[in-house]
């Protein structure tokens, strides 16, 4: 269910938010991160991903969140389990406040060769493929997308 503004931040002020994040590789091994739009990262080169929707299966969430993240529907089945993760931030899609709280279910998915992804301009503003060690090292990369492969 998609929540109106007035609705969702209810929401982040009382709860923490449910998503899943995407540590998607080629087949080199290098890792996609988009530079983030939106608030909370905005602007950090984060991994794909997005919120659980109430009443959503997982399953329908990773295929919906693939299709609007990587421009291209995937089943959770074809991707491995990173594990849950925290993420807090000072300040949310709102603004400076309220804070946002994430818990977070990250998986990794890694392409087949002839895979062409065409990620949309949604959420980032620029896409690129990062070998690991580059990521880990680079300042513009969020510390919660380098948590996933550290």
């Amino acid at each position: 269910m998609f929540l109106e503004a007035d609705a969702f931040r209810t929401v982040v002020v009382g709860t923490p938010l449910v998503s899943i994040d995407l540590v998607v590789r080629n087949p080199q091994g290098e890792i996609l991160l988009g530079q983030r739009l939106n608030r909370p990262a905005q602007g950090s080169w984060f991994v794909p991903g997005g919120r659980i929707y109430k009443n959503e299966k997982l399953d329908a969430a990773f295929q919906r969140l693939t299709k609007v993240e990587l421009g291209q529907a995937f089943s959770r089945e074809s991707a491995t389990l990173l594990g849950i993760f925290e993420h807090f931030y000072r300040d949310s899609v709102f603004g400076a406040t309220p804070d946002t709280h994430y818990v977070v279910v990250a998986y990794e998915l890694k392409l087949p060769p002839d895979c062409d992804l065409q990620p949309p301009s949604i959420q980032h503003d620029a896409y690129r493929w990062w070998p690991e060690p580059e990521m880990l090292a680079s300042q513009d990369v969020h510390l919660h997308t380098k948590a996933y492969v550290a």
